[in-house]
């Protein structure tokens, strides 16, 4: 890290405040840019800062006075958008910026109120923006910067043309600042259309010190069984377990719970009051594992979260590293462990050697291995001298002298088990499993003609010419190569194409995945 000097005084008060001692190496790169006032296309990876590197760079254009508001910060997700919201606030309040958030599952009323009130700085989604853009409840005509965070999602959520409305509303001379983890060709175009002269920045990503990745080959019969062994084995204060599909998540928590972790679930199948509530549990203690879709690997930073989980394999190396980028923020250590069928170890190899990650295969936790590192734990916590008993409980502690050491440690050790998450060994005492993959009940795919071709539909379209943009999109949803896509029919609303065998099982586990954008289906007939 590089010292905090040379960071407007209010900003480095607040970030001093907030226990940071330096500057990570995006926020450096921010600060001494030449041109404060230059259009940004900057690349980091997930956990580099960006947030506040955001910060840094709205921080000219907040000093000047001029109709508010000022900045405006537009994310994929209604749960970055509060977090976004939050980082900002604290960094910016010793200057006296009034900071609102406008996004779905919100009070449009009560933000619009806010509007009207001045907010300098307004974090929103794209849908919920564009509503308030039509009411007049906000005016850009006083916009000085525009910063898409997370760029690369957005437009793969399918906000393309949202954002090509606000932007056409937003001043001639206003500054654009793109944020994203990786600079896609969908990104680069965007920037091209949109950006004049602007300054990039690129920070390199892939492994980061203090992160170990580890791998284990598992049925998928097992997983849940596994992914609890691996919650006793590493005893985190706080989890994130990735779960493929939505319907998945609800049985993997029930499953943990059943085993006597406190878990919540986090997906788009609840609505916003819940999934509020699954984050605040996990972020006050109230839990200590969160299964969770895809929703939560975009840019949400949960503090001290110490593992990772990847119950079902991710789809491309972007996912792996979003995910996998929860833990192991802003120089932390952290550790990341991916599950996968047998059958899809090298597919999981190349995924990760693509985002720059090494893996470390291991066995699953056997049951010795995990006692051992309970009775660290156990005697751990009896480690430390107890303080002085007073008054009824002097009288309770000379009762219990009484009882004898061996009864005490016995009984002592008896109430820490049964207080424990319980290890689950294996069904049957065999070596490392050998069943062919296969969904859980709940997440059963359709089955696909063996070898052949399968047709799927895309919930985007348009023309024939819009058929350079679409195939990126088709691929990054499958996780497939160019040369395993066949025909592709585009359509105005929806476009057909034709998976290839090698391909086919990516895009069948994309089927019914976290969908706030693009969706797939199966198609028949064909």
């Amino acid at each position: 890290m590089t010292p905090i000097e040379g960071v407007p005084s209010a900003l480095a008060l607040a970030m001093r405040a907030h226990g940071f001692t330096g500057l990570t190496e995006i926020q450096a790169a921010i600060r001494d840019r030449p041109d404060p006032r230059r259009d940004l296309l900057v690349s980091a990876p997930t956990g580099s800062g960006k947030t506040v590197a955001i910060g840094l760079a709205l921080a000219p254009d907040l000093s000047e006075p001029g109709p508010a508001p000022r900045a405006l910060v537009l994310v994929p997700t209604r749960e970055l958008a509060a977090q976004v919201r939050g980082e900002l606030a604290w960094l910016h309040h010793a200057a006296g910026i009034r900071v609102a958030l406008c996004a779905g599952g919100a009070d449009p009323g009560a933000e619009a109120r806010a509007l009207g009130r001045g907010a300098d700085l307004v974090v929103a989604t794209p849908g919920r923006l564009l509503a308030h853009l039509r009411s007049g409840a906000f005016d850009p005509r006083g916009l000085a910067t525009l910063v898409l965070d997370e760029a690369d999602e957005l437009l793969a959520r399918g906000f393309r043309e949202d954002l090509g409305r606000i932007l056409a509303r937003a001043p001639a001379g206003r500054r654009l600042c793109l944020f994203s983890a990786t600079l896609s060709p969908a990104v680069v175009a965007l920037a091209a259309r949109h950006q004049r002269d602007a300054r990039r920045v690129e920070i390199a990503g892939g492994a980061r010190p203090g992160v170990v990745h580890e791998a284990i080959a598992v049925a998928a019969a097992e997983r849940d069984r596994v992914t609890g062994n691996l919650l006793c084995l590493t005893d985190p204060a706080r989890a994130l377990v990735f779960a493929g599909r939505r319907d998945g998540v609800a049985p993997l928590v029930r499953h943990l719970e059943g085993r006597g972790f406190r878990a919540v679930a986090l997906s788009g199948a609840l609505d916003q009051g819940a999934r509020d509530a699954a984050l605040a549990a996990l972020r006050g203690g109230g839990a200590r594992v969160c299964v969770a879709t895809d929703l939560a690997a975009r840019g949400l930073d949960l503090p001290g979260l110490d593992l990772v989980i990847h119950a079902d394999p991710p789809v491309s190396p972007e996912a792996l590293a979003h995910r996998s980028g929860r833990t192991g923020r802003a120089g932390r250590a952290g550790h990341v462990v991916l599950l996968a069928p047998p059958s899809g170890r090298r597919r999981l190899v190349a995924l990760a050697r693509r985002a720059g990650i090494a893996l470390h295969w291991r066995a699953e936790p056997a049951a010795e291995e995990v006692a051992a590192r309970e009775r660290a734990r156990l005697l751990g916590s009896v480690g430390a001298e107890a303080p002085e008993a007073a008054g009824s409980d002097a009288a309770l502690l000379e009762a219990l002298r009484g009882r004898g050491a061996h009864h005490l440690a016995r009984a002592f050790a008896a109430g820490w088990h049964a207080a424990r998450p319980r290890f689950a060994p294996p069904a049957t005492p065999s070596a490392a499993p050998s069943a062919a993959p296969s969904a859980p009940p709940s997440a059963v795919p359709p089955a696909a003609p063996a070898g052949g071709p399968v047709w799927f539909s895309l919930n985007r379209g348009g023309g024939q010419g819009d058929l350079r943009r679409l195939l990126p999109l088709i691929r990054r949803i499958g996780g497939a190569r160019r040369e395993d896509i066949g025909r592709v029919r585009v359509f105005a609303a929806e476009t057909h194409f034709e998976a290839l065998a090698p391909a086919v099982p990516g895009f069948l586990t994309a089927l019914g995945r976290e969908s706030d954008g693009p969706a797939l289906r199966l198609l028949s007939g064909h």
